[in-house]
């Protein structure tokens, strides 16, 4: 069992879920060397020891090589709110200061070099912004789903997801041009809390559908 309870993976999953982590890394460090467009997935599977149609039985799309590494982000909004016992806006709030301290990537607030260069790639490649839109809609997906469903449910997930992509861009773009870091981290916090709360006064009823 693992530490929240839950049945640990069994071997065939710990030797996919491995599968998964090495080929993108490996691709993401030819990306990150050569650039996204000069690697081809043929590279990228020999580098990775695999062949072609093994690697595209675990990676759809060459996009899906680089994104991997954020996909467990993807429902996190909704498993956030599936948890909270009052407001869900409040509820993700939290959840995104608590991000904004541990200096998670996914927050935009980390000046690691790595994490630098990777969200560069990202962020500097068209079809990695466009395949970004695609874990986008299905986050906003599973959010609306967990906030009860139905056009009022979507409208507030779209809003939502929104608001925290535009802080961890911000974050990213103002730590990528040199700022400091702790500089960059109490605006991100201010900016955090003006922006959940406005999203808080502008979706009342949120609570009560989901409650």
């Amino acid at each position: 069992m693992s530490d929240d309870g839950t049945p640990a993976p069994g071997l065939r999953e710990r030797k996919k879920r491995r599968m998964y982590e090495t080929v993108s890394e490996t691709a993401i460090r030819l990306f990150l060397e050569k650039g996204f467009d000069a690697v081809s997935v043929a590279e990228v599977a020999a580098a990775a020891e695999i062949s072609k149609p093994t690697l595209f039985r675990y990676f759809p799309a060459k996009e899906d090589l680089v994104l991997y590494r954020i996909a467990d982000h993807e429902e996190e909004p909704a498993r956030v709110v599936a948890a909270a016992e009052g407001s869900p806006v409040e509820a993700l709030r939290r959840d995104f200061l608590d991000a904004i301290e541990r200096g998670d990537p996914i927050t935009g607030l980390n000046d690691h070099p790595q994490v630098l260069a990777f969200h560069s790639l990202v962020y500097g490649t068209p079809a990695l912004v466009a395949r970004m839109y695609a874990y986008l809609e299905r986050s906003e997906a599973a959010l609306a789903e967990a906030l009860g469903g139905g056009l009022d449910a979507r409208l507030a997930a779209g809003q939502i997801v929104a608001v925290r992509r535009i802080l961890a861009e911000e974050n990213w773009r103002r730590i990528k041009a040199g700022e400091p870091l702790e500089e960059v981290r109490r605006d991100a916090i201010a900016a955090a809390e003006r922006a959940f709360g406005r999203l808080e006064a502008g979706l009342p009823e949120l609570a009560a559908h989901t409650g």
